[in-house]
């Protein structure tokens, strides 16, 4: 019997807006796959990232172009081959970890070998505002997250981060630039981050340009985001971050993520697990990568005006195990 594959478009409204270093926007646009044989039908969601030159229509032509041999077989092993990371792959290889689950009546976790899934506590994320309207947002946010990712963009950032920390005084604070700062900003800003108590910075000078960071020692631990997507980018890291952020849309799957988590643990850097914007169906893959990092940014969710149902749980700063309806 042969696999049915569907693939669709949906949009989900944020709440309010999400805005970063390079711009906003009020809606998050996702790709929905869905693969059936038999009575198992596996889904997975991918999130076209401008950033690295993806859309809903060209993430979904090239799903489209493999349709044939998805539908005759294709195994998530031979699909790491066959299509670039991004958010295609990612979409289709978490669709078919998910058939595979559901088809054999093992967890995901069990298909892939990973412990069984625990509650984990994430981060939440503030949006690029000014420091006064990110100062209450924080202290709002601080009544449940112990973790507080701040939106940065290079002008400005010491009084946002400042402000935030007046306001939330006992959080750990991530600072995510988004390829925001100069060279200047980063020789300027970085140690009165270290003075704010700052934990992470993230991806503070684009990912072409962070070559100057080989001989920058950072008075707080440095992670890159756009600079690392798949372990082919795990050399040129090293020496320059502490720290990388795993992402199934950047790495085009669980599988890969699941590879690169591996690999770059084994070199000595330590992980976030981040997300995109997106829906529980995006999140719950993501979220079996927790016990391999240091810190957890898993709240796409949470920015959204609603989610699909069923979804994810979240108490709090903790987020729960999916249901085997939602993935996995």
């Amino acid at each position: 019997m042969p696999k049915t594959l569907v693939v669709r478009s949906e949009t989900w409204p944020i709440k309010g807006s999400f805005r970063i270093a390079r711009g906003a926007k009020t809606e998050a646009e996702v790709v929905v796959v869905e693969i059936t044989k038999g009575k198992s039908t596996g889904r997975g969601e991918g999130d076209p990232y401008p950033r690295y030159g993806e859309a809903v229509a060209s993430v979904i032509a090239e799903i489209e172009m493999l349709r044939a041999d998805i539908e005759a077989g294709l195994t998530r092993q031979e699909l790491q081959n066959r299509l670039k990371a991004g958010a295609a792959r990612n979409a289709l290889d978490c669709a078919l970890i998910d058939w595979e689950a559901k088809a054999t009546g093992r967890p995901a976790a069990d298909v892939l070998g990973l412990p069984p899934p625990a509650p984990v506590r994430t981060a939440i994320t503030i949006s690029l505002d000014t420091p006064e309207a990110m100062a209450n947002a924080a202290a709002v946010a601080a009544q449940t997250f112990r973790l507080i990712k701040l939106k940065i963009a290079g002008a400005g950032d010491l009084e946002r981060v400042a402000a935030v920390r007046q306001a939330a005084p006992g959080a750990q604070l991530i600072a995510d630039a988004n390829e925001g700062w100069s060279i200047d900003d980063l020789h300027r800003l970085t140690p009165e981050l270290a003075r704010l108590g700052v934990a992470l910075i993230e991806q503070p000078l684009k990912a072409g340009e962070d070559e100057a960071l080989l001989s920058f020692d950072s008075p707080v631990p440095l992670c890159a985001d756009e600079s690392c997507h798949t372990r082919a980018d795990l050399p040129r890291i090293l020496g320059r971050y502490s720290h990388i952020n795993v992402k199934l849309d950047k790495a085009g799957g669980l599988t890969e993520a699941l590879a690169l988590a591996q690999e770059a643990t084994a070199a000595g850097l330590k992980l976030m697990i981040g997300c995109m914007v997106s829906t529980s169906l995006s999140i719950a893959p993501a979220a079996l990568l927790a016990p391999f990092a240091e810190f957890v940014d898993l709240d796409g969710p949470l920015l959204l005006e609603r989610d699909r149902v069923p979804g994810l749980t979240y108490r709090g700063d903790r987020l729960f195990p999916p249901a085997a309806e939602l993935w996995g």
